[in-house]
């Protein structure tokens, strides 16, 4: 039985920034509305014709990843591809990477978890390296909301909040079982999937012959909804629960950890979980307030930007926790 260690971290976020004082011309709302209530100050938000899209994102997030990790890409096994909003319906993007990077005919596999989707993908990961059959698994999160946000004032509440952008990981064999990730902790309670949805297209409810045949200029079942208040309440319950599950698991005190990267979704409950465990300015790492939530690639770039700033190293332990649309939710205990 191995560990399993990550080796190589990546971002990519665009180049346009939109400020909560750029969103003020576009809806009924401010900056001071947004920062009280989320934390946020800016997002990136994809240009249409710059070429970015969800896969190309995590290729450019992936090249960096690869060459951090000091590998070359054919040693990678296999392909993780989290994400909420693919290029296309079907294929996943995983297989978009794949073929970007010129990598050999290995698997390639799409988890759509939403907000908790790079945790669920880690675990996953962690799980074919522990078990031997992969040494070198490629982890991308990448998100595109930008296209899919009602920005009038009718979406607000919504479109607020999410942002564009990329992270990647390089997780590889780890033989010293002490090392690398520790334990993974997953969860979901489907009876609440309906509080933070995107109806359609979907063949469930509202596929798009519906969606044509109605023709209904005030459908917004292809928007995303949140019920804002329920999440919040949900939110913190279960970070705070699953934080400690993995802490518990592993014989391991909140002062034992070094670095919190809590899911980006809102900056009023990432400082909500801190004030809650004690944690230190310098145990917790938010970047919410420049890039927005941006679901599966918010824990990604987070723990990218944090190691790059010095504040994640060597013999650290890291935590990592989310908490999203299904509900799903979990955490990853590592020994850096």
């Amino acid at each position: 039985m191995y560990n399993s260690k990550i080796i190589g971290l990546g971002k990519y976020v665009p180049d346009n920034v939109v400020t909560n004082e750029d969103l003020s011309k576009m809806m009924d709302t401010n900056d001071e509305w947004i920062t009280e209530r989320t934390g946020i100050k800016e997002r990136r938000w994809v240009e249409k014709g710059s070429g970015d899209t969800t896969a190309t994102m995590g290729v450019k997030a992936a090249k960096m990843a690869i060459e951090r990790a000091g590998i070359d890409k054919d040693a990678i096994d296999f392909i993780i591809f989290a994400t909420l909003s693919p290029d296309m319906y079907f294929p996943g993007a995983g297989v978009q990477v794949q073929h970007a990077l010129d990598i050999k005919t290995v698997g390639a596999l799409d988890v759509r978890n939403q907000c908790s989707g790079f945790v669920y993908a880690i675990s996953v990961a962690d799980n074919f390296i522990k078990t031997g059959m992969y040494k070198n698994i490629l982890v991308i999160g990448s998100e595109l909301h930008s296209f899919g946000l009602d920005k009038t004032t009718r979406g607000r509440g919504v479109s607020v909040i999410f942002g564009d952008g990329a992270g990647a990981a390089i997780l590889t064999r780890e033989e010293d079982t002490t090392k690398g990730i520790l334990s993974t902790h997953l969860h979901a309670q489907g009876e609440h999937a309906e509080e933070l949805v995107l109806v359609a297209p979907g063949m469930g409810k509202r596929w798009v012959n519906d969606i044509l045949e109605d023709n209904d200029p005030n459908d917004e079942s292809y928007f995303p909804y949140m019920n804002g208040t329920f999440v919040f309440k949900n939110a913190v319950v279960r970070f705070s629960e699953v934080i400690m599950e993995g802490l518990m698991k592993n014989n391991l005190q909140v002062d034992d950890v070094d670095m919190l990267i809590p899911h980006q979704a809102n900056l009023r409950i990432a400082q909500f979980i801190q004030k809650k465990f004690k944690l230190s300015d310098d145990q917790v790492f938010n970047n919410i307030q420049k890039y927005g939530n941006t679901t599966a690639a918010s824990i990604p770039l987070a723990l990218c930007e944090a190691w790059e700033e010095g504040k994640v190293k060597e013999g650290d332990t890291v935590v990592l926790a989310a908490f999203g649309s299904g509900f799903t939710w979990g955490s990853v205990i590592i020994k850096w």
